[in-house]
Parts: structure tokens; sequence; C-alpha cells
């Protein structure tokens, strides 16, 4: 099966400075030989992913988006720190290779890991794939599996144990997306502000501790592409820490479209909605089975993932509208942040996270 998951030419405005970095590569990576050329990976809204075929080799490289001034979300020396340690107790993960934080090279801190092949579902999969119901639902049960899985991972012996402060990790992590959310505004909408109200007013109690994802959806896990059910690498650790389990699976949520939910959404989301696959109250009951956890009510754990996403698409829009990229995928953003204030309503007033009624 062909991997989906294909290199395109670089976007214009997001080149890298080829000479420069064929010689740091050359210089400092062991075994490297031949001259360099370079692709970008067109799917992701936040690090830029690029390939680097040097010699005979393929290699991925990610850096910080143009623009972007929210560092600790765009730490490229703790994301390879994360990988780096993650690689000895938990093998899905990408192999890193080399990280550089000279910013003559090409102008932002950035790291090399060793390329995987394998199948990533974006929001719209290709026909060919063959996505029946039954293999979306087993998909989506083998995607929740594993995040369960990494919440099990003993991040202490990984050497891990200082990458987060998980105590009042859920009131840090409400006051702290709000102020994102302030940070990057472009527009009033009284659907987010009265998201903000509800999460502030109805904080749950710590459920737990450990190592979370932080950004786990379909389109981070890169799929066998003999076996669609078999993950064999997890991606995009930026925004990895230790913290509550619960707000993971959260976030999780919030990325878990369904078939009723707005078109905005499902345009940029959507595959979990796909016939077959599990609905987030399913979700939920995947996960407290595989993990052991009791998930209670996991409305506030929903919702928090819907305003997080809000926050991060509001983030790549504001730099849009400062025209710090000129990307034209995020013309549209503005519609996603709305959609996000449109479902969180809706699921307060229900009182639900599935099968919501807009």
């Amino acid at each position: 099966m062909q991997n989906v998951d294909q290199a395109a030419p670089v976007r214009l405005g997001e080149e890298l400075d080829s000479a420069k970095l064929a010689h740091y590569l050359l210089t400092n990576l062991p075994g490297a030989t031949g001259p360099l050329a370079v692709a970008q990976f067109p799917g992701g809204f936040s690090n830029l992913t690029y390939l680097l075929r040097l010699g005979s080799q393929e290699l991925v490289l990610r850096r910080p988006p143009f623009g972007a001034a929210i560092k600790s979300a765009h730490d490229m020396g703790r994301e390879y720190r994360v990988l780096r340690a993650l690689h000895s107790v938990y093998p899905k993960v990408p192999r890193p290779l080399l990280y550089c934080d000279d910013l003559t090279v090409i102008g932002a801190p950035f790291y090399v890991m060793a390329r995987l092949h394998g199948v990533i579902l974006r929001g719209q999969a290709p026909a060919a794939l063959g996505l029946t119901p039954p293999l979306m639902a087993a998909i989506g049960r083998a995607a929740i599996d594993n995040l369960a899985h990494i919440h099990a991972i003993d991040y202490a012996a990984a050497g891990l144990g200082d990458l987060g402060r998980p105590q009042g990790y859920v009131a840090r992590q409400i006051d702290g997306w709000i102020k994102r959310y302030r940070a990057a505004q472009t527009d009033d909408l009284a659907t987010i502000e009265a998201l903000i109200h509800w999460l502030t007013t109805h904080q749950p109690a710590e459920s737990g501790v450990a190592l979370i994802h932080n950004d786990y959806k379909f389109d981070n896990l890169m799929l066998n592409p003999q076996d669609l059910t078999e993950i064999i690498a997890v991606l995009d650790w930026e925004m990895c820490t230790i913290g509550d389990p619960l707000l993971d699976l959260g976030t999780t949520l919030g990325y878990w479209i369904e078939p009723g939910d707005p078109p905005a959404l499902q345009a940029m989301l959507g595959l979990t909605a796909a016939p077959g696959n599990l609905t987030r109250q399913a979700v939920v009951e995947r996960y407290a089975s595989a993990s052991g956890r009791a998930v209670g009510e996991p409305l506030f754990y929903y919702l928090y993932g819907v305003f997080k996403i809000a926050v991060i698409v509001q983030q790549i829009y504001a730099r849009y509208r400062r025209g710090a990229t000129q990307d034209a995928r995020f013309a549209g953003l503005g519609a996603v942040i709305n959609a996000c204030g449109r479902l969180g309503a809706a699921a307060v007033e229900q009182g639900r996270i599935s099968r919501l009624k807009l």
C-alpha cells in the first residue's frame, strides 16, 4: 500500500538555506554524504516538517513555524530530549539524530530524525485505503488503547521525571490556555467567552499523574501500511509533559469529530466521523477499560479539548492575520474557531459529549 504522507515542494516563504543546512549536516551527522535535496510535508498546522534527502539517506527535519512567538509551544530542544528519552522505553517514536540551536544555519532551532514510512490518516483519506466501517472501528480502538499505553509509561525510569509540574496541573492549564487565547485574539466570540467561564467554574480535582502527549489525534499516528490497525509511531511530541492524563484524553476528544459536528471541523479533522468509527462517548468507555482509570464526568475534559483546539487554531490564525505566514490553508481558520465555540455551547446546553444537536 502506498504511503499517503508524501512530501511536496517547499511552500513559498518557508524555504530553508540548503547550502548552510547541507554543510551543517555533513559536518555533524555521522556517516552523512552526498548532495542535499529538501521537500516539505504539507500536512500539519504548527511546527514545520521537511523531508531531507542527503545522498542515500532520508531524514526528517522539524523547526518552529515562521512568525511564531510562543517559545514554550515550539521548543525544539525539549522535543528532541523527549524523543531521545522515550526511544529506549517506548519504541513507537521516530529515532532522533541531531539537534541544532545555532540560528545561523536556518534561522531557528531544529532537529533531525530518521524517516519512517507509513500511513497517516489526515482529514480526508484516499478511497484506495479501503477504510470500511469495521476497519475504522478497529483503528479507533487501537488508537485509544495506545493512548492508555502511553499513560502507563514509567516516565521516571526514562529520565523524564522533571519534564512537567503535575501539582495544580488542571487549574494551570485552564489559566494558561485562556492567556494564550487573549494574546492571540482577533475577534469577539460570545460562545468562546461562555466556554471560558464554564471551564473556570467547573474544574474537577486532579485525577492522577502520567506522561501525556498533549496532541494525540489520528494525524499524529503513523500506521503500518500492511495492517492499518497497528500503530508504528506516534509523532509530534512538542507539547508532551507530565500531568493529568484525563486532560490528555480531553484533547483527543476535542479532535474526535462526529458526523453531526460543524462542517468546518469535519473538513479539517473529520476522519473520525467516517462510518464505523467510535463516538466520543465510546472513546471514553474504551479508554476507561484500557487504562483502568475512572473518567467520571467527561464533559469537562471534552470542553477543555474543544477550547484548547480553538486556542491553537486562534494562534495560527493570528499569525496569518498579521501576515507572518502566507499559507493559504490558514485563511479559513476563523470558521474553525467559531465552530469550536458552537460545539462547546451545544455540549454545555445538552449535558453530553456525543451526538450533539446544533
